[in-house]
């Protein structure tokens, strides 16, 4: 059966196209200039505005209105709720990654709230004074040794690393919310969780908008946030940051010790 956008969808999508032209107002850094991480860096701002007209004009002021509309007790269930659609990925990654403590908590978890929790409504886990540890296939491969790859915006999702994006099936596969049969009632069920997420992100979005370049400041967030999920809160010193400083230190250094104050 053939999936069709409603025809409105499709011309937001197109105008958000045309007008990403527009929104790349800071161009892409020389290609001898770029940062390793992020060689494809042309491509990204383009889709990086894109999303941002798309956001503009289509989730953003869905979010505030679902703020305004929905009191903040629906609007923590709700929350809840998507939170505990998508723990069975978190079971999975766990264990997959030999981390069998967490898996057994992250699984008494999702049980607790699914059954006492009403589908997870009431986070029931949290008052039982169960974490929840968050992990994806993508963060998997990085365990198992498989490199980032480049940093990729991609159309509606935003940024991820190669390795990520190319995980994105696997994890909404995982996601319980994609195995529910009643096409309606999945896309009502994602719309809804969409616009849920969208709001989510207000708070944050001060930083972007306070920011000089949008763009760079979403890339080192994203790949800084990642390396902390990945080293679960614990990632390793940057030693090329403090070879530069300690560098810089002892050229200071040398040079007071040949112009001693007189």
């Amino acid at each position: 059966m053939k999936c069709l956008l409603p025809h409105r969808v499709v011309a937001l999508l197109l105008y958000a196209m045309l007008a990403s032209g527009c929104a790349t107002s800071i161009p892409a850094a020389p290609k001898e200039e770029r940062s390793p991480a992020d060689p494809w860096e042309p491509m990204n701002r383009r889709i990086s505005a894109f999303n941002n007209n798309v956001d503009r004009f289509s989730f953003k002021p869905l979010a505030k209105g679902y703020e305004a509309v929905v009191p903040p007790t629906m609007r923590r269930g709700i929350n809840n709720f998507s939170k505990n659609l998508v723990s069975p990925l978190f079971i999975v990654n766990n264990f997959l990654q030999g981390k069998i403590t967490r898996g057994f908590s992250e699984t008494w978890r999702f049980t607790a709230n699914t059954i006492w929790g009403i589908g997870g409504i009431v986070d029931v886990g949290a008052d039982l004074g169960l974490e929840t540890y968050r992990e994806d296939f993508g963060q998997t491969l990085a365990v198992w040794g498989v490199p980032d790859g480049p940093f990729v915006t991609v159309p509606i999702l935003g940024p991820r690393t190669l390795r990520g994006a190319t995980m994105i099936p696997l994890n909404f596969y995982a996601d319980l919310g994609s195995n529910v049969s009643h096409v309606r009632t999945r896309r009502s069920l994602y719309v809804l969780r969409a616009i849920d997420a969208r709001a989510q992100l207000f708070t944050a979005e001060t930083l972007l908008e306070d920011s000089f370049d949008r763009y760079l400041t979403l890339r080192e967030s994203y790949l800084q946030n990642r390396l902390f999920l990945i080293f679960d809160g614990n990632p390793p010193e940057d030693e090329d940051f403090y070879d530069e400083f300690y560098e810089d230190f002892e050229d200071d250094y040398e040079e007071e010790e040949q112009d001693p104050p007189e």
